[in-house]
Parts: structure tokens; C-alpha cells; sequence
């Protein structure tokens, strides 16, 4: 089979593989749709910790598949998305539901062959079924939603609430759409690229800014997305007194920022990181692309063939005009 693999950081082939065998409790499943971040560019750069990538690596964490090999409980033809994370169900992050924080890593994409490729072999408990209605496209953007929904959850939204958004890429757009489920008063997206409007108009935004004074502050909660210094700085001075500031985005191994901390204690603010997702936000995301709540695929700009990976790659690292979600289609040939 075709796998697309980091064989070491910077080189990236599209390689012949045994197809992999299921064991007891897995399940073999055709990946159809895989989405690309910048996480995986990282990868590919070699600037993530070693801590938590295992060369060489197929990629691919987000994505959307067919059940080849099933069970009577998920036969072979279910739709599904599995979730990337793969928790060992033991240790006491487990126990208290904290899945993301497990004691033994595990990615798919990261330390575990990811769903680039003609197939992929996943544990039963954690393939989730998708509805007929929802479009690979959707279950294909469930990883990057499930760690948006994970974040505002935690920083419970409050109806009526004014909300900034900092960014403009696939995280803080879906953040921006997201935040609506909770039925703010207003969402400001503060980003970087005027290019991005019709995707953040597609989000629901009120507004789209791109600099940080003409955001202004007060906002009773503020969600960084951006992966930046200066998207961090800008979320910690715009809350209002009372606020809370979420950081999603990952500016990179050892980058610090200022923080004031007379105005952090005088202010009454609170500041959180947010990191993946957990198998309950995994599910509710899941649930409500199948119930209708929620259709993500408007976000997918750029599609390739798995051929044709490099464009991928390339329409990652230098964005023109409109630009969301890259989507690598892994259809067979």
C-alpha cells in the first residue's frame, strides 16, 4: 500500500508498504479523507519534541474513513472517525475522563503510523460511526474541532458574553464557529490576513480585525489560536476584568512572553492552556455533526491527491489568498 512517510525530519517520501494486520479488538479502515496542519509541517521540520514523535512516521491526524475489516458491531462499509489520541484506559489521568493527559502517550500521526496511506489499523474503542448525511470533509476537521470544543467547554462560555478570537487558521476559525453554541453576544476574530475574510464570515464572526487596536479589549473571554508570541501577548491584554484567556495554539519549543502580573492579579483573570482533546470531546463533536448542530466541511479550501503530496505541503507553508484547511484525498487510484 501507499504511505505517505517522514522518513526522518526533512524528508518526506510516498512509500510502498505492507498492508498492516488487525489484531484482537482492532479494525482495518480505509482513510479517505486526511486533513494537514501545521503540526504536521513540524513534524516534517523536526521541531517537535522527541518526546512525542517517533521517526519515520506516516502522517495524518485528522481524517475520515471506511471500515474494510469490521466487527458485527461496526461491519465493514461504516463511515467512521477514530480518534487520533489513543489513551491506555489505566492510569489515573484515565480514570478521571482527563484521556488527554494519559501517562503513556500515543498518537496516530505522531508515535503510531497515521492515516495517510491506502490503510490503517485502529482499536475497536476508538472508531467512532459517522452519520450517511455528514461529509468526509467534516469528519475529516473532528480532530482539530474536538480540541477547539475540549477548550471552550472548560472555559464555559457565558451567554451574552462578548468573545475574541486570535487568529485566522483552522483552529481559531473553528473556535470563532464553535464559540456560537454557547450564544455569545459577539465574537471578534483578530487575525492576520485580510485574505481570510470569507472563511471567517463563514464562521459567523461579527467582526474581523487584523491588528490588536483595532480589537480593542474587554472581552469576557479570549481565545488564542494563532500558535504566535505576539497572538499570545495580545490575547493576555485584551480580556476584561473578570476574563478569561485560553491558550490553544503552539508558538514553538521554549517561547516566552511578557506577562504583567499586577495586571493579572488586579484584573481578577483568569489563564488556561488547553491541550488536545478527550474522548468525551471527542464524542460530543461527533454527535453533533451526526445529529446536524454542526458541518464543518465549508472550511476545506485546498484538496490533493496523495500523489500529489508536495503541493500539499507547499500550499501549507506559503498560503495565498483564501486559505483553510489543506485536504489530502487518499481514495485508492
Amino acid at each position: 500500500m501507499r504511505a505517505l512517510t517522514v522518513r526522518r525530519p526533512g524528508e518526506v517520501v510516498l512509500e510502498d508498504r505492507p498492508e498492516p494486520v488487525a489484531n484482537a479488538g482492532e479494525l482495518v479502515i480505509q482513510p479517505v479523507a486526511v486533513g494537514m496542519c501545521g503540526t504536521d509541517l513540524d513534524i516534517i521540520d523536526g521541531a517537535i519534541d522527541p518526546a512525542f514523535v517517533r521517526y519515520p512516521i506516516v502522517l495524518g491526524h485528522e481524517w475520515s474513513g471506511r471500515v474494510v475489516e469490521g466487527t458485527p458491531e461496526v461491519p465493514a462499509g461504516t463511515r467512521v472517525v477514530v480518534e487520533g489520541l489513543v489513551p491506555c484506559g489505566r492510569c489515573a489521568e484515565c480514570a478521571t475522563g482527563a484521556t488527554n493527559r494519559c501517562l503513556v502517550y500515543d498518537e496516530f500521526g505522531f508515535t503510531r503510523d497515521g492515516a495517510a496511506a491506502d490503510l490503517l489499523v485502529a482499536p475497536r474503542r476508538l472508531v467512532h460511526p459517522l452519520a450517511d448525511a455528514v461529509s468526509w470533509e467534516s469528519g475529516a476537521l473532528v480532530e482539530p474541532a474536538a480540541v477547539v470544543y475540549r477548550a471552550l467547554d472548560r472555559a464555559r462560555p457565558l451567554e451574552g458574553e462578548r468573545v475574541l478570537v486570535v487568529g485566522d487558521g483552522t483552529v481559531a476559525l473553528l473556535a470563532a464557529r464553535i464559540v456560537r453554541l454557547w450564544q455569545p453576544a459577539e465574537v471578534t476574530v483578530l487575525g492576520a490576513r485580510p485574505a481570510q475574510r470569507p472563511l471567517v464570515e463563514w464562521a459567523g464572526a461579527d467582526r474581523f480585525v487584523c491588528a490588536p487596536a483595532d480589537a480593542g479589549t474587554g472581552y469576557g473571554l479570549v481565545v488564542e489560536a494563532a500558535g504566535a508570541a505576539a497572538a499570545t501577548a495580545a490575547a493576555l491584554a485584551a480580556p476584561a476584568r473578570g476574563g478569561r484567556v485560553v491558550v490553544l495554539g503552539f508558538p514553538g519549543q521554549g517561547v516566552a512572553v511578557p506577562l504583567v502580573v499586577d495586571d493579572l492579579v488586579n484584573g481578577d483573570i483568569t489563564v488556561s492552556g488547553s491541550f488536545s482533546y478527550t474522548t468525551a470531546a471527542w464524542a460530543s463533536v461527533t454527535e453533533m455533526l451526526n445529529t446536524g448542530r454542526l458541518d464543518l466541511g465549508g472550511l476545506v479550501t485546498h484538496r490533493f491527491e496523495l500523489d500529489d503530496h508536495a503541493a500539499a505541503i507547499g500550499a501549507l507553508r506559503s498560503p495565498t489568498g483564501v486559505r483553510g484547511k489543506v485536504l489530502v484525498d487518499v481514495s485508492p487510484p
